[in-house]
């Protein structure tokens, strides 16, 4: 008797702590949501890039400089989160192939995931200031591959050195630099860039309600169906990988939540860009988001010991 109550106890307490940590997430994303809905100006292209260009490069540099996690740990999850992308990539191609869908549209928004909006908000929530660690190096490796090896899919080609220009990527080489030399910034830099460096995360989760609320989606029930597969790919795989790197507790679980994440807007705005259809991509944004607010919670009840 007493067992049963205490089980119960415990499932209430693990879904309070799972609505705790994505409640905040899907809630700044509907304030987004709702400032356009209610016709209030917001500037996309200029808050965008005020994130990526200041806002997050200074929360991955911090964010790597004072973590407290060893290097060899980071340098194994890594090539964990290489490797599972790797591993994404090759199954969804398969797939697009086996289908019949269109490289360019499809390939980049089904193996890349939102880690930046909503992956490091909840690995900060779920997990601390460690989870947030582990979610920027995750972040990096699927950056440098989206603006590369994506970016060349879905524009037929082009030149994947252009990353190199990318702040992020200077932020993320600047900040494992100075954790592999143990170096600190003076206290007064620390204390700006890490109060730059809190923007970031409200700043995309709003943007990303912004984001769905001004595209037009069209064919939602293949963009459903897509992203149901998507999420299996993307959690199988990142769980087989982890496993295999040996990655367990925190770092596992920021894995397969960031891998997870549904399509970013991103994937919209590059296909937009190239020339690849831009419609079937948003419906894939919109389909994959609103699956999310159901199925990152469950990955999270999942993860959370």
């Amino acid at each position: 008797m007493n067992r049963g109550i205490n089980h119960g106890k415990q499932s209430v307490n693990l879904a309070l702590t799972v609505l705790e940590i994505s409640a905040p997430v899907f809630l700044l994303a509907a304030i987004g949501f709702g400032w356009v809905k209610l016709g209030f100006e917001y500037r996309m292209q200029f808050v965008t890039r005020l994130s990526m260009t200041l806002a997050v490069p200074c929360l991955i540099f911090v964010s790597l400089m004072q973590t407290e996690i060893e290097a060899r740990a980071l340098a194994t999850l890594s090539l964990a989160a290489l490797a599972a992308y790797a591993g994404v990539g090759l199954v969804t191609a398969a797939l697009v192939w086996l289908r019949g869908l269109d490289v360019r549209t499809f390939l980049n928004p089904l193996v890349f995931g939102n880690t930046g909006n909503l992956g490091l908000p909840l690995a900060l929530f779920a997990f601390g200031e460690t989870g947030l660690g582990y979610a920027v190096v995750v972040f990096a490796v699927m950056a440098i591959l989206s603006f590369t090896v994506g970016v060349w899919f879905v524009a037929g080609g082009g030149n994947p050195a252009k990353v190199l220009r990318e702040p992020l990527v200077g932020a993320t080489l600047l900040g494992a630099l100075f954790l592999w030399q143990g170096w600190q910034t003076p206290a007064f830099l620390t204390n700006a860039l890490d109060l730059i460096g809190q923007m970031a995360i409200p700043m995309m989760l709003i943007t990303l309600g912004v984001a769905v609320a001004r595209l037009r989606p069209s064919h939602l029930a293949r963009a459903t169906g897509l992203s149901l597969v998507k999420l299996a790919i993307c959690t199988a795989v990142p769980v087989a990988v982890g496993l295999l790197f040996g990655l367990s507790g925190v770092a596992l679980a920021v894995l397969i939540v960031q891998v997870a994440t549904p399509v970013a807007v991103t994937s919209y705005l590059l296909a937009e860009k190239y020339g690849a259809d831009s419609d079937a991509v948003a419906g894939l944004v919109v389909a994959s988001t609103l699956l999310s607010v159901l199925y990152l919670p469950l990955i999270l009840a999942f993860v959370i010991d």
